[in-house]
């Protein structure tokens, strides 16, 4: 790969997802594109490159991109964001719920399902506490093949025994073979979508507690600052943010604030959610902007130039 067609990908790759990549991550490109290169034919790295120009097909783009994501998970991950649900967003809820006993949570980049599995275990284990209140899960990736591994909710040996206590496996997975599958009534819990966070997704309404745990760490500061103060706007002032252990809203924004001896824990000012949709409720979908369009950078025409 020349430089000009690693500056290209890096543009690229940056403007569809929001991933940054530094020079020194060229290797990482190559190890995951060049299996893409065999499955869709192409020569080498060079020849599929090329293909991301103006004439490429939006298949090839996003298969590039699902190629470049991170889609590390497991179950119960970290464990403390799961104890403060339990221990301190779950009893607020209820409390502040208690009317409308409905509740929204979003697991913005849930890739292969499992942080929303494991809320909807917790919800499970709690029912003698959450007995009347209908709870929403809503997980969302910008890839659609972890978001079909997650609808199936079908894993292996090796992904049900990362963090997934026993007894929480015999009681909600099925036996499949040698493949472990959730048990239909923890999948009618959850609902997925595929969603890139570089896009508008104001029309998904308003939740009151959000998962949307190392995704940030990949975004440059203005992306994070974006994506933040865009959550903000859909989350009431009583709703709870969790970040991933490597995160933080400090000097991004000042729409939330930390909640004191909770890490990772964060709750929406008062200021930020003053305009944002009514509880419970839907607002009209909105075109969502498309990313900035790398076939016009600098680097592209470059790329173009170099290739006659």
């Amino acid at each position: 790969m020349t430089p000009s067609e690693y500056e290209f990908l890096k543009q690229f790759l940056k403007s569809r997802s929001g991933l940054v990549l530094s020079d020194e991550k060229q290797y990482l490109v190559e190890s995951r594109l060049v299996p893409v290169t065999r499955r869709t034919g192409h020569k080498n790295l060079s020849a599929l490159i090329a293909d991301l120009g103006p004439r490429g097909s939006e298949e090839l783009k996003n298969t590039v991109v699902e190629a470049m994501t991170t889609n590390e998970s497991f179950f119960f991950r970290d464990k403390t964001p799961f104890d403060h649900f339990r221990k301190t967003m779950l009893p607020s809820m209820l409390t502040n719920r208690a009317g409308s006993k409905r509740v929204r949570i979003w697991c913005a980049a849930a890739s292969t399902g499992q942080e929303p599995y494991s809320i909807g275990m917790c919800l499970q284990e709690d029912r003698g506490k959450t007995g009347g209140f209908r709870f929403e899960i809503l997980g969302t990736d910008i890839s659609s093949e972890v978001l079909e591994k997650a609808r199936m909710g079908i894993y292996s040996q090796f992904e049900v025994q990362r963090g997934l206590p026993i007894q929480m496996l015999l009681k909600f997975f099925s036996q499949q073979g040698e493949l472990w599958q959730v048990a239909p009534e923890l999948r009618a819990m959850v609902q997925w979508r595929k969603l890139n966070l570089l896009q508008n997704f104001s029309h998904l309404g308003e939740f009151d507690i959000i998962f949307c745990r190392n995704v940030l760490i990949y975004f440059d500061q203005d992306t994070k600052r974006d994506i933040l103060q865009r959550l903000a706007k859909q989350m009431p002032s009583d709703g709870f943010l969790v970040l991933g252990a490597a995160e933080t809203v400090v000097g991004l924004t000042d729409a939330f604030e930390p909640v004191p001896d909770h890490r990772g824990l964060y709750r929406p000012r008062k200021s930020a959610t003053t305009t944002r949709a009514p509880l419970g409720t839907t607002s009209p979908a909105q075109p969502a902007k498309g990313p900035v369009d790398p076939l016009n950078s600098p680097a592209f025409q470059k790329l173009r130039a170099l290739r006659g």
